[in-house]
């Protein structure tokens, strides 16, 4: 199985921490969280989950084109979206879910983008956090051209960034055998961009395992092109949290990129088109399930004394939000012909416009309201 001696951990399957020297800096972190911050952990996890498995009910019931599932991969998300701060730009792939809830996205924006109604879904100038990325491993150039950006806008006389704003990508081990993310690595150590490389080792891209492309850890893959990287449980939200904490700090401090690799691994199918019990045997199932995330934090914040109440209120907040969004995605309107032209540029353009006049008066043409 994927977990090695390299692998930091601060939470055992059985929701116990685990003591290290080599997790110390991290562990001191984690103390430091309040039991609303950690209420909020939990949270984030539970109803993310409640609003993926309702979002695959809708696809299979005709509201979705297309449902993308990210079961299992919560504590890699939360863990590390809630170590970025404000100001930090957020580039995803298309199965960050919960981080897009935590930045304040509305769940509804991502079912109308999956269900045709929308080519981008979101405002990410509001939220700085960046559309899904429907051709993978692009998101990494596009950040790691961003992140140069901050640092050529604010050199100071160190020549270290004078901005406080770090950015962070996230991509999936299949992307990591694209070029484009190995050409974001070079330019990103090259300039000593503050971005932080949050790769989420899910086990397969697609029906592909990961053994089969590559030998070695992907950690290692950071290390290659001389980035401080480092690989870690993706099913403990803590470890998440305070690596990637620790990495965002150094990212905006000018201490340069850095990569993490979180091993994680996707409960549910790749996508609601794709069906994994053609590639994947049971036991190797049932390994992962016993490592949950949600069921790991769940035994840790029990054991801490947590009240059966929160859990309760959590579960009712879940079933809340999977009824709102199921009523909301049958009110949505079909979408005007002008999301075709309206966003192609972000200034307007002589020939889209000619063309968005043109499709009007074609459709007048037939009279009548259409």
């Amino acid at each position: 199985m994927p977990y090695t001696e390299a692998t930091l951990q601060l939470l055992s399957i059985d929701g116990t921490l685990v003591e290290s020297d080599r997790t110390a800096e991290y562990r001191a972190l984690v103390d430091k969280l309040s039991d609303a911050q950690l209420q909020n952990f939990y949270r984030e996890m539970v109803v993310t989950r409640r609003f993926d498995i309702e979002s695959g009910n809708l696809q299979r019931q005709g509201q979705l084109a297309l449902w993308i599932p990210s079961i299992g991969q919560e504590a890699a998300q939360v863990g590390s979206a809630f170590a970025t701060r404000e100001q930090d730009t957020i580039f995803p792939a298309y199965r960050e879910h919960a981080i897009a809830r935590i930045r304040g996205i509305d769940p509804v924006a991502i079912l109308a983008l999956l269900r045709g109604q929308t080519n981008g879904g979101w405002d990410p100038n509001e939220s700085k956090f960046r559309l899904y990325t429907l051709v993978l491993g692009t998101q990494t150039l596009h950040a790691v051209g961003y992140a140069m950006g901050i640092a050529m806008d604010g050199k100071s006389g160190t020549g270290k960034p004078a901005q406080d704003e770090a950015t962070i990508v996230y991509f999936g081990d299949g992307s990591t055998s694209e070029g484009d993310v190995n050409e974001a690595l070079v330019f990103a150590q090259s300039y000593e961009a503050p971005i932080v490389f949050f790769l989420q080792n899910n086990q397969y891209a697609i029906s592909v395992p990961v053994i089969r492309q590559s030998r070695s850890p992907l950690y290692k893959r950071g290390e290659g092109f001389g980035i401080e990287s480092h690989q870690i449980d993706g099913n403990d939200v803590l470890i998440s949290y305070a690596v990637t904490r620790v990495a965002m700090d150094d990212a905006r401090a000018g201490k340069g990129p850095r990569f993490i690799e979180a091993q994680t691994y996707r409960l549910g199918a790749h996508t609601t088109s794709d069906d994994p019990s053609k590639y994947r045997e049971q036991s190797e199932e049932d390994y992962w399930k016993e490592r949950d995330p949600i069921t790991r934090f769940e035994k840790f914040l029990r054991a801490k004394g947590e009240k059966e109440s929160f859990f309760t209120s959590v579960k009712a907040e879940g079933d809340d939000l999977a009824a709102d969004i199921r009523k909301r995605i049958f009110e949505l309107a079909p979408p005007s012909t002008d999301v075709m032209f309206d966003h192609v540029y972000t200034d307007d353009h002589p020939l889209v416009s000619a063309q968005k006049a043109w499709l009007a008066e074609y459709e007048k043409s037939f009279g009548g309201d259409r």
